[in-house]
């Protein structure tokens, strides 16, 4: 295989999953609910991964043990509160600090990390926690005094949401480092986004948003995020597991919300006020900081 092939596709995969906030703006803008792109997001993805995993991986799903499938439940959990929390701050806030807040998770874990697991923080680490609360207080303030991006907007309900949603994440993937040791990606994933599918199916129906009769675009863009994003992105990642260290796809995702910002920029006209762009160079640095010092075992 050419040297070259795993750093073009995560290339790719960052043009990818940058385009799922734009999807979801637009979704918003066609009535569509939150928690309703959440849901509809991972129950096409996990319908669509159906197919392959009865031909694939249909005799090890069967063998799994009882605390696995629970293991996989739970993360499943984790990551519909995270599509949730993320997919609804995107109402309320800009598309540059929704995306950015939400990438903090390799500094959630670390904090968790040394919290609960007593493991140690390098200076790098340190360094790269410090820059990511002073990147995120400074959009937080850059926000609060500004007027929100669209009519009906709360900019410090959806940092707050996209925070909320990064913290969730890191149950989802610390689940999923333990699980992954005895599962294989495509048993993990299609465990994991059936139960955030049928968690937040529950969830829409019990707010009372509309599951159907939306117009052809608003389906275009939820296929597009179940396919985009969801599969070919993510799963991309997963496979440049292989050939490139975890710590250099951590920083290369870092290309998400700058890509994100410039798309909303173009296609939404959301520029940033210099505050904002202060806090959004130091929280990508931290973010940086906090991925180059994470401990991979």
């Amino acid at each position: 295989m050419p040297r070259w092939l795993p750093y073009l596709v995560l290339s790719v995969a960052v043009l990818i999953v940058s385009a799922a906030a734009i999807l979801v703006r637009i979704a918003h803008g066609e009535g569509v609910a939150s928690l309703t792109i959440a849901a509809w997001r991972l129950s096409l993805a996990a319908t669509l991964l159906l197919p392959v995993v009865a031909l694939r991986a249909r005799t090890e799903i069967r063998a799994m043990s009882r605390h696995e499938w629970l293991l996989g439940a739970a993360a499943g959990v984790f990551l519909a509160m995270h599509f949730a929390s993320w997919i609804s701050s995107l109402a309320y806030t800009s598309i540059a600090s929704s995306t950015a807040l939400v990438s903090t998770n390799p500094v959630w874990i670390a904090l968790v990390s040394w919290l609960l697991f007593r493991e140690s923080l390098d200076r790098w680490l340190v360094l790269g926690i410090v820059a990511a609360i002073g990147g995120s207080a400074l959009i937080f303030f850059s926000d609060s005094q500004a007027a929100g991006v669209h009519e009906g907007s709360s900019p410090l309900l959806g940092n707050g949401l996209a925070v909320i949603g990064s913290i969730t994440v890191c149950g989802y993937l610390l689940i999923g480092r333990k699980l992954r040791k005895r599962v294989s990606l495509l048993s993990y994933i299609w465990l994991v986004y059936s139960s955030a599918a049928i968690v937040l199916m529950l969830m829409a129906a019990t707010s009372g948003a509309a599951l159907t009769g939306f117009s052809a675009l608003a389906w275009t863009c939820l296929a597009g995020l179940a396919l985009g994003p969801q599969l070919l992105g993510h799963t991309a990642f997963n496979w440049a597991l292989k050939h490139v260290s975890a710590t250099f796809i951590a920083i290369v995702i870092l290309g998400e919300p700058i890509g994100s910002a410039l798309l909303a920029w173009l296609i939404f006209g959301e520029g940033f006020a210099p505050l904002q762009l202060a806090g959004f160079c130091l929280l990508l640095t931290g973010i940086y900081l906090a991925s180059r010092g994470e401990r991979t075992g």
